[in-house]
């Protein structure tokens, strides 16, 4: 877990902020960690968490802009919720 602290959040792709956040879940689950240790990987946590959530908006706003027509060719923004 060590070496994970040292990478900025802000640079990890969702899948691996994602696998982090995973892994910390399950090692306070556990309920073996330090309280000092416990309060750290709990703030890095909720740094995981607002990075998947950050990813997840930028990633949606491009689907939104995404439309095709007929011939496949991308047209126009839709929203994800219309149906």
């Amino acid at each position: 877990m060590a070496e994970n602290t040292q990478v900025d959040v802000k640079k990890l792709s969702f899948e691996r902020a994602i696998e982090e956040l995973e892994s910390i879940v399950k090692r306070l689950e556990e309920g073996e960690v330090p309280l000092e240790e416990s309060v750290a990987i709990y703030e890095r946590g909720e740094a995981l968490k607002r990075r998947c959530e950050e990813l997840l908006r930028q990633a949606e706003a491009r689907v939104d802009k995404i439309t095709t027509d007929s011939n496949g060719q991308a047209t126009g923004t839709v929203p994800l919720d219309v149906q």
